[in-house]
């Protein structure tokens, strides 16, 4: 049973971010960020490139800790306990930790691997049965016949299915997946949707955050979506004629911090007027046989 500090109501929270801020060589990369999940959500995390998903995606993945303001994960305050103990119970899918893999690691155990968290399987030992769950989700990602192989040689789209295939190796209780169809053509890509579509749509009590800045990626059965945007510049630092209030450049002539600029609903948050205002020009949204698209018109 989850328990989070005294200012949350219930005891289903997987995360809450309060006031969250975070700095990088003096530059506020994000600011105010406030956003709950409970179990048995299914989050969508969408924003541009460049506003700070990557860098909120550390934090709820034990990887990147706040500035300022205080990120909760599975009960437990970021900062104040021990990480290596949430990572097992957390399942992530990223390019960044992709990278961290030993070259010559077989995909089979960067697969099983994902029961402890530990990138590169060194001296760890695995039962046939952990191995056999690891070759099944292989094969249900199509790339079964990757074990064997060393993960330098994989395509980009095949470390994406093995990743994704390792963040679901422990059933874990927070699911993390960030731009998980980077890399792949069009039957690799819509063979994970329907995957993830099979995610979002389970009655299961695990959270689900999805990371990416396409609609066209977002799969059936999630329902809830966290918008990041610019904030607004106040006009006393913006740059003249340089920049403005909208524009959202400071006086140094850098963007400004990215924040949730929308929480709640998927449907009510992905309309036609807010998508234009987040990316600066008239975008038409579409939804249709369960999938969404964009088009700027």
């Amino acid at each position: 049973m989850y328990t989070v500090n005294e200012n949350t109501s219930g005891n289903d929270v997987v995360l809450q971010l309060e006031n969250v801020e975070f700095r990088r060589n003096r530059r506020v990369i994000i600011t105010d960020v406030n956003l709950t999940v409970r179990a048995g959500e299914r989050w969508v995390l969408f924003g541009p490139n460049g506003i700070g998903k990557s860098t909120a995606v550390g934090m709820l993945a034990t990887r990147t800790f706040p500035s300022e303001g205080r990120v909760f994960i599975l009960g437990h305050q970021l900062g104040k306990y021990d990480v290596f103990k949430l990572r097992s119970r957390i399942g992530l899918a990223s390019a960044d930790l992709g990278r961290q893999f030993p070259e010559f690691e077989d995909p089979l155990n960067a697969v099983v691997t994902g029961l402890t968290a530990v990138t590169g399987k060194w001296r760890d030992e695995y039962t046939d049965e952990q191995y056999a769950r690891a070759r099944q989700l292989l094969r249900d990602f199509s790339v079964g016949y990757l074990e064997g192989k060393h993960m330098w040689r994989l395509s980009e789209g095949e470390r994406t299915r093995v990743l994704i295939a390792r963040a679901l190796m422990g059933d874990p209780e927070l699911l993390i997946m960030d731009e998980p169809t980077t890399g792949l053509d069009l039957g690799g890509r819509e063979q994970v949707m329907r995957t993830l579509s099979r995610i979002g749509s389970e009655d299961s009590r695990r959270a689900v955050v999805l990371v990416t800045h396409r609609l066209e990626e977002i799969p059936a059965g999630f329902d809830h979506i966290a918008i990041m945007g610019r904030k607004p510049v106040p006009a006393e630092d913006a740059a003249g004629a340089a920049g403005s209030f909208r524009d959202g450049i400071d006086a140094a002539g850098n963007p400004s911090a990215g924040t949730i600029v929308y929480q709640g609903p998927l449907e009510e948050g992905l309309t036609d007027e807010r998508l234009s205002d987040l990316f600066g020009m008239p975008i038409e949204v579409e939804h249709s046989h369960g999938r969404w698209s964009a088009y700027a018109v």
